[in-house]
């Protein structure tokens, strides 16, 4: 979330904002998001806060608590492996088109959007990391052309970021960006098959990788207040 939000009298706009916050790992799994803080930070009374955490909620980014409030969600290893099921699914489908469709104007922006990835993985910048790893198959369904497929997409990414931002290492990020390049070498040749394995071997190594233990929640931080600080 900036430290200066475009002030907004549009509880979808906030919404919107906030869980782009957490899709870039700003705020991580079991933070607080306290009502009073987040009205101040976006200058909007705390109805509209209220309306943006429902929607929230809805997209399953955020739990509310009956008396204790608003919590970035922490997904169970059970959801993890949902997801990941689902993912594999669509992805190998998507693959298929993605390589039928894909020219030489998207190989360039996804060739760019791989030297952002090197980039962030470079700096040890994880948040930008997890934005651009997550980005790289969305941009792989806008290539697609299917809106509905890239809004499906979208969700599970920003869920899938919540499952790393807990469970996945860096040298697995790391791994994740060379998995990215061998798979656009493999779409770019026009091999199908190789690409379609490539993508199952990546979500399957993804998932394989995360590492099921919580932080003490005594290590968890208020990003909200720091913000606010």
């Amino acid at each position: 979330m900036p430290s200066s939000p475009v002030i907004s009298d549009s509880s979808d706009e906030i919404a919107a904002d906030i869980a782009m916050a957490i899709a870039e790992q700003r705020l991580p799994p079991g933070t607080k998001l306290r009502e009073e803080a987040l009205a101040k930070l976006y200058s909007v009374s705390r109805t509209k806060i209220r309306a943006a955490l429902v929607m929230l909620a809805k997209d399953k980014l955020i739990d509310l608590v009956p008396d204790k409030g608003a919590f970035v969600s922490q997904p169970t290893e059970e959801e993890a492996r949902q997801l990941f099921f689902v993912r594999r699914i669509l992805e190998e489908a998507m693959v298929r088109e993605f390589v039928a469709k894909a020219g030489p104007d998207n190989y360039l922006e996804i060739d760019r959007h791989l030297e952002q990835e090197r980039d962030a993985l470079s700096k040890e910048n994880p948040q930008t990391r997890s934005k651009l790893l997550s980005d790289f198959h969305i941009l792989l369904a806008k290539t697609v052309g299917n809106q509905l497929l890239t809004d499906i997409l979208v969700k599970l990414a920003g869920r899938s970021s919540l499952i790393t931002m807990l469970y996945q290492s860096t040298r697995d990020a790391v791994c994740s960006s060379d998995e990215h390049l061998a798979f656009i070498a493999a779409a770019k040749a026009g091999d199908v098959e190789k690409a379609v394995q490539l993508m199952k071997h990546h979500l399957h190594h993804v998932e394989s990788a995360l590492q099921f233990e919580r932080q003490p929640e005594s290590d968890k931080k208020d990003f909200i207040k720091a913000l606010l600080a």
